[in-house]
């Protein structure tokens, strides 16, 4: 707790002394929270396998201090982010879960990890530039936010809303932070099931992008990636919301197209992923259902350490992404608070796979599922107010072989998250 508090203090004064170089602004308009994460994380796999159990438990400090900026056309300022995770239970034979680092030749758990950043940022009119730690919430690159800590990038990162009803994402990214790591490195391709050459890395991530509102119903997205001599991405969109009978429907269309960029040092690489995701909203229920279709000679390339914004998101064993793959999913929501439980939210989903092409772990027209349960609860009007349990369970299976990175498992992830707004 000790490396958190020096690192929060260094950014708070970081923070001071900016506002006393600029203006008041900085300071009386800055904000801070606390968010304690206790996670509990138990993958217990099935049948033959190199490892029984993917099992830990951990607590994590997130403290993100933002402040104001300064006056003038141009205002500056400084965000921190002072993160400690810290082992609560494990043992080299059930490590790799993704909340705790460890060592590559004896897999022990660290006992603690932590680290500081900052991100310099510069505002004008409608646009905002930030220099330093980066977080991406986009299609081509989502910085993982499932496991104890959060995922980040180092780089820069333009976003503009300077044009009505158009938002403007622009990046570089030259290094990445995994969400079980301390130390920023080259970025790679994440290869599940030895679909990419994933020891090749790139020193450069670049996007552009944006989100135009076409109506207050419809909004259509495009955005281009490229990592370089690795793989390019396109990626086109677009979220429909428009009432229908007594409810609403939403519609959620995705393509990525993904070919080779470069020296093409991961392999080869060509990929669509065609989706549509329906749901539709009745009072408390959501009924969704979707499709999702890979085409093309190789699987749909992402980065290591992000979680790839396809349809199937949320998915905690797999995320059917494989070479030829054909997905189709149902999905159902409630809100208790139509029982007169409110806060108090439950999920039921079931994913399948087919038509999937892994020569080297089973052959042809492979097959995989995932059924998922989850709950969660957040806290109402009590001194914890704003408290959040959540309980997640999937079942998941393959007839993939046992060298395959997927494998048939039953997991367990259990939550319980509480934000303090420091002020």
């Amino acid at each position: 707790m000790l490396r958190i508090s020096l690192g929060a203090l260094s950014a708070c004064t970081c923070v001071f002394f900016l506002g006393q170089a600029g203006a008041s602004d900085v300071v009386d308009d800055s904000h801070a929270d606390l968010t304690m994460r206790n996670y509990y994380f138990d993958r217990n796999y099935v049948n033959a396998t190199p490892q029984a159990a993917a099992r830990e438990w951990a607590q994590g400090f997130i403290l993100n201090v933002r402040s104001g900026y300064t006056d003038g056309p141009v205002g500056f300022g400084l965000d921190a982010q002072g993160l400690l995770g810290v082992r609560l239970d494990s043992s080299p034979d059930r490590a790799g879960t993704g909340l705790l680092p460890y060592s590559a030749t004896t897999r022990e758990p660290a006992s603690d990890y932590s680290e500081l950043g900052l991100t310099a940022k510069a505002r004008v009119s409608k646009s905002e530039l930030q220099l330093g730690t980066i977080s991406t919430f986009l299609p081509i690159a989502f910085a993982s936010p499932t496991r104890l800590l959060p995922q980040t990038f180092r780089g820069a990162y333009l976003k503009s809303q300077e044009i009505d009803n158009l938002t403007l994402h622009l990046g570089w990214l030259d290094r990445i932070n995994l969400r079980d790591s301390t130390d920023y490195q080259k970025m790679s391709v994440s290869s599940p099931n030895g679909r990419f050459n994933g020891a090749a890395e790139s020193d450069r991530f670049s996007f552009i992008g944006g989100d135009y509102a076409w109506s207050p119903q419809l909004t259509l997205k495009y955005y281009h990636a490229e990592l370089a001599d690795l793989y390019r991405k396109d990626f086109y969109g677009f979220v429909d919301n428009r009432p229908m009978g007594p409810g609403s429907l939403k519609s959620d269309f995705r393509l990525f197209v993904t070919g080779e960029d470069g020296a093409a040092k991961a392999g080869p690489v060509d990929n669509r992923n065609a989706a549509l995701m329906l749901t539709y909203s009745l009072g408390a229920h959501k009924f969704g259902a979707g499709y999702m279709q890979l085409t093309g000679e190789s699987a749909m390339p992402y980065l290591f350490g992000t979680e790839p914004l396809v349809i199937t998101e949320g998915t905690m064993s797999s995320e059917f992404l494989n070479p030829k793959e054909r997905s189709w999913q149902v999905k159902y929501d409630y809100n208790f608070v139509a029982m007169g439980l409110p806060g108090l939210n439950g999920m039921l989903r079931y994913v399948s796979g087919d038509n999937i092409e892994l020569p080297k772990l089973g052959g042809s027209n492979l097959k995989e599922s995932e059924k998922d349960i989850e709950l969660s609860y957040v806290l109402q009007g009590t001194p914890l107010k704003g408290l959040a349990l959540r309980v997640r369970n999937a079942w998941y299976r393959n007839d993939f072989t046992a060298r395959a990175s997927h494998r048939d498992d039953n997991e367990l992830r259990l939550n319980v998250d509480y934000t303090w707004k420091l002020w």
